[in-house]
């Protein structure tokens, strides 16, 4: 990311399922904070999406009608096909020039925030070593997502990633399609697996409240923490917007 930037640079502004407010609003504070020379909007999707376009028909009237308004990074860690049409629809209504960049998954910095989520309720070693005397507090993840099949598969990337910093078996599970948690926790109780944690790859808005830890409870498992406001989730948002600069 550049140290500064010309008054005329596309603001970044964060598109979130739902409201701008709890963990959105403790995100785009963090871009902001770590970011300065960036203009950082936040807008909740709702149920119409209008909020996202009031922010970008804003950001088009301070800039340039040559140049491009906003860049549209959507806080989700995969693709979600209601807040994906949302978000197209809101930007063509705009009628702004914006780019509208992917969702923040697969990345390896996404992977080590679901292993701090995990040490954190002591499903993971804090570290990254794994010595062969030392037992794993479990024996596999089930990494869980929502958004359907497609956000299923594109999670195997980060999944690997996961795995390869636990040196466990870890098999992605959807919340909302397929493969289902309860498929993946029979699969890993087939090969031996006793003790299985459920890794939530989600940053949370983009879910009810209580469904990781409904579906935990239905296949025995141990649920970690949402990602929520976590810095490496803020440093993947400033990223997303940095390489659609570079790039242009």
């Amino acid at each position: 990311m550049p140290s500064q930037l010309p008054p005329e640079a596309p603001a970044l502004v964060l598109a979130v399922p739902g409201d701008a407010s709890g963990v959105a609003a403790e995100l785009a504070a963090m871009v902001r904070v770590d970011n300065p020379q960036i203009e950082v909007r936040l807008a909740g999707l709702g149920e119409d999406g209008k909020e996202l376009t009031s922010e970008l028909e804003a950001s088009a009237r301070s800039r340039p009608e040559d140049g491009t308004a906003a860049i549209v990074v959507p806080l989700l860690t995969g693709p979600h096909p209601v807040a994906d049409r949302m978000i197209a629809e809101a930007v063509a209504a705009s009628g702004a020039t914006v780019t509208v960049t992917e969702s923040l998954g697969p990345h390896p910095l996404l992977a080590e925030a679901l292993h701090i989520r995990l040490s954190e309720k002591d499903l993971a070693r804090p570290d990254r070593v794994r010595l062969l005397n030392v037992s794993s507090p479990v024996d596999a993840v089930i990494l869980a997502t929502v958004g359907g099949d497609r956000a299923a598969v594109e999670a195997q990337p980060t999944a690997v990633l996961l795995a390869s910093r636990l040196t466990l078996p870890v098999l992605v599970a959807s919340l909302d399609g397929a493969p289902a948690v309860a498929d993946a926790a029979e699969r890993l109780r087939g090969i031996g697996a006793r003790r299985i944690a459920l890794s939530p790859c989600l940053i949370g808005p983009e879910a009810d409240p209580g469904l990781v830890g409904a579906v935990a409870a239905d296949v025995g498992a141990e649920p970690a923490g949402l990602l929520g406001s976590h810095g490496l989730i803020a440093e993947l948002t400033a990223r997303a917007y940095g390489s659609v600069l570079a790039e242009a």
